[in-house]
């Protein structure tokens, strides 16, 4: 591991995969101001939650602006998709046609069955955000935090639901990096209040799209459980993100290399520009 975080990696260094999916049936919905996103320079976010990042280096535009409304449509029309790409990062072989079928009630043979229950599992986290959004419950929090990971990591994590140390088995929180090496894991005593830390620092941040990031950063970096940490933070992300009037951001399967070089750079130098840069062009170029 590096000596301390390091800081630099611009949003330029991805390439902008242009794009639009079909809104021609989405419901309108007024058009929402846009924040800036915050000054806090990498030393402060660092201080706070454990990960710093420039927010001058990342393109949140490319974050589609539009209406809850519009972006829950667009979320339950991408489903599928979502629930194949989040799966294949996690090496699930359900193919998206698989995942398709699996969605209509049809199970798929030859396939085993703690991928079916990963595909379902996702399946089950995301119609909860799309629940919770829809009834003004969602929030950024630990409680929101728990129940997603819960049901998305019901059939992997040793203790689903909740922190690591809480429960009856304690440690774990290693991380082996795509290069091959390790670094180790935030104490499990500390998690508690880096969590207390990292919310009460995004809840000063008025871009929901500056938070969502952050957020997926940080929890990624904390490793709150045992399991299943990226796709619980990214559940988080998307509720924060259509709460707020913006589109979900699909993370593609088709880019896991670029995806795992960041991730790399978060775990080894505690920097999340990098990796915030990198989701922030996986999103649709545009406005609503």
């Amino acid at each position: 591991m590096s000596d301390g975080p390091r800081w630099g990696v611009g949003s330029n260094q991805y390439v902008k995969r242009p794009g639009r999916p079909d809104v021609s049936r989405a419901p309108e919905g007024p058009a929402l101001t846009t924040p800036t996103p915050s000054a806090a320079t990498p030393e402060e976010t660092f201080e706070a939650t454990g990960v710093g990042w420039d927010a001058n280096r990342i393109d949140f535009g490319r974050i589609r602006q539009t209406s809850v409304e519009r972006s829950r449509f667009r979320f339950k029309n991408s489903m599928p998709d979502l629930v194949w790409n989040a799966a294949a990062l996690e090496g699930n072989t359900f193919t998206l046609p698989e995942v398709r079928t699996l969605l209509d009630g049809v199970t798929i043979g030859g396939k085993k069955i703690e991928e079916e229950e990963q595909v379902l599992a996702l399946v089950d986290g995301y119609t909860r955000v799309d629940e919770l959004v829809s009834g003004g419950g969602f929030a950024l929090s630990k409680d929101v935090s728990d129940d997603l990971h819960g049901r998305v990591a019901r059939h992997e994590a040793i203790e689903s639901g909740s922190f690591r140390g809480e429960g009856v088995t304690g440690g774990g929180g290693d991380v082996r990096l795509a290069n091959g090496g390790f670094v180790a894991g935030v104490p499990q005593e500390d998690l508690p209040e880096r969590m207390k830390r990292t919310l009460d620092f995004l809840d000063g941040i008025d871009d929901p799209r500056e938070q969502a990031l952050g957020y997926f950063a940080a929890a990624t970096r904390s490793q709150f459980y045992f399991d299943g940490n990226k796709r619980t933070a990214r559940l988080m992300m998307s509720g924060v993100l259509m709460a707020g009037g913006y589109d979900v951001v699909n993370i593609p399967f088709a880019r896991k290399y670029e995806f795992n070089q960041a991730l790399d750079t978060l775990f080894t130098d505690d920097d999340a520009t990098p990796l915030m840069a990198f989701i922030a062009d996986c999103a649709v170029d545009g406005v609503a």
